[in-house]
């Protein structure tokens, strides 16, 4: 990993929202929210709600240095958790995913607005911005769209810890972004 010259946990927030650097006594807080099988249905790991699983999540999410427990503000409760990951200082370009969210936020915009606030953030220190999607995951490939993102590859990809899966690969340039 190429060294870092911004901080990959600031605090973000909106009206809805406040993303904090996730600390390792947020996992129990989180597993609550993760434990529904409902929102791995369609992702590249669907046992991601069993505790041992989730738990490689999480310890990829700590290792990664950049991943955020997302608070609802109207409840003070963990919502969902995503992350910055695989800055290329080179390519001047970095990740953003291993996003879930409760069902309950599902279709409120949450997701947009999270988005919204990481890439309103991180183009300031970057051009690109990528994100893997599951290859059966059409709920995120139709967020990853409205989102403005343009579908640019397929590629195997293993998440931390987990077997290799077919995703898409998107992208968001900093110029498109700031239209």
């Amino acid at each position: 990993m190429a060294l870092v010259n911004f901080n990959l946990q600031p605090t973000l927030e909106n009206e809805q929202v406040v993303m904090l650097p996730l600390n390792a006594d947020d996992f129990e807080y989180l597993y609550v929210v993760a434990s529904d099988p409902k929102i791995w249905e369609q992702h590249p790991n669907k046992d991601r709600w069993k505790i041992d699983v989730f738990l490689t999540y999480f310890e990829g999410a700590m290792a990664s240095k950049g991943a955020f427990k997302i608070m609802d503000k109207l409840n003070n409760k963990i919502l969902g958790c995503s992350r910055f990951y695989d800055y290329d200082a080179n390519e001047n370009s970095i990740f953003i995913g291993y996003t879930f969210f409760a069902t309950k936020y599902w279709g409120t915009g949450i997701n947009k607005a999270v988005k919204k606030l990481m890439l309103d953030y991180i183009f300031q220190y970057v051009s690109k911005v990528y994100f893997h999607v599951g290859s059966e995951n059409k709920r995120s490939q139709i967020a990853m769209e409205r989102l403005g993102a343009t579908k640019i590859n397929e590629v195997e990809i293993a998440y931390f810890g987990e077997p290799t899966k077919l995703n898409f690969e998107y992208v968001i340039n900093k110029l498109d972004w700031m239209k």
